[in-house]
């Protein structure tokens, strides 16, 4: 059992912690609401600490699950980052989506400092952090990630290096952007289905089963047909995410004119006051758009 630390006790960094703990890890938690890391050692024991070097000192382990690039950069450097309190050899691991510019930076700034750095975003939700089920995409040096990820276990279901530094972020470009053409295609489909009169859970359970389904229709349809959006994965995230797409994609010679559409279908959704809505919410923009 590894002694680690957690950074960021969100609505995936919450469980995940809980999930090393359950482990047996010997886990220290950091969040910027102190309350928040209250709670967390009130629930699962542990320990907290005042700031990200004091949670990562003595850790082999550190892991981050925080907002964006500038809340990276503020948990990983500066006199009360990770980096100064982590000890030559320990092991960062990113679970944030974030650029590839501040991966770069941040694995520079660890191996500068005889540390290392795997950029590990994760995929499954608020629902896949909860029980153990998280989809996490890799990237770094592999001896880094060979001791990291047994660790990493403790909350994933598929764990894999993709290739070095960066590879775990473009991968999750990936992942983003076909879940963006996903969610709009079933949005106008079940909307299609309402508007010709079919019963949509009947028109999914037929077409689930074929070359249409996907995990998006498994587990959102029945949301989407209930106009319930209280859930999952925010509106609000997905732009970010989406706007790290299309920057990455101008610089590598990549068209997504897909993509860049349904980032402007999320900006409607945002200026209905949707940015907390889950992202399957599109289909709210279309049901507005007939009237």
């Amino acid at each position: 059992m590894a002694k680690t630390a957690f950074l960021g006790l969100g609505v995936m960094g919450y469980p995940m912690a809980g999930h090393l703990a359950a482990a047996g890890h010997a886990v220290c938690v950091y969040n910027r609401t102190t309350a928040k890391a209250e709670a967390w050692v009130a629930e699962h024991g542990g320990t907290m600490a005042a700031t990200p070097a004091e949670a990562a000192a003595g850790a082999e382990f550190v892991m981050t699950c925080v907002g964006n690039d500038d809340d990276l950069r503020a948990v990983c450097t500066g006199p009360e980052g990770a980096f100064a309190g982590m000890a030559p050899g320990a092991v960062l691991v990113d679970h944030t989506t974030v650029s590839a510019q501040v991966t770069a930076e941040m694995d520079a700034a660890a191996r500068a400092a005889g540390l290392s750095f795997v950029d590990a975003p994760i995929s499954g939700g608020q629902a896949g952090a909860e029980n153990g089920q998280l989809v996490v995409m890799c990237g770094g040096d592999a001896a880094a990630y060979d001791r990291a990820e047994p660790v990493i276990a403790s909350y994933a279901k598929l764990c894999r290096r993709l290739g070095e530094s960066g590879a775990g972020q473009m991968t999750k470009m990936v992942n983003q952007i076909c879940i963006a053409g996903l969610l709009q295609g079933l949005s106008e489909g079940l909307n299609f289905a309402d508007k010709a009169g079919l019963d949509g859970r009947a028109v999914v359970d037929v077409i689930g089963g074929g070359a249409a389904g996907s995990w998006q229709m498994e587990n959102r349809h029945a949301t989407m047909l209930d106009d319930t959006f209280d859930h999952g994965f925010a509106v609000d995230w997905m732009r970010k995410d989406l706007g790290i797409c299309l920057k990455t994609a101008d610089e590598v010679g990549a068209a997504l004119p897909v993509t860049a559409l349904v980032d402007q279908f999320y900006k409607e959704v945002q200026a209905m006051g949707g940015g907390r809505w889950d992202t399957s919410s599109l289909i709210r923009r279309l049901r507005a758009l007939d009237g």
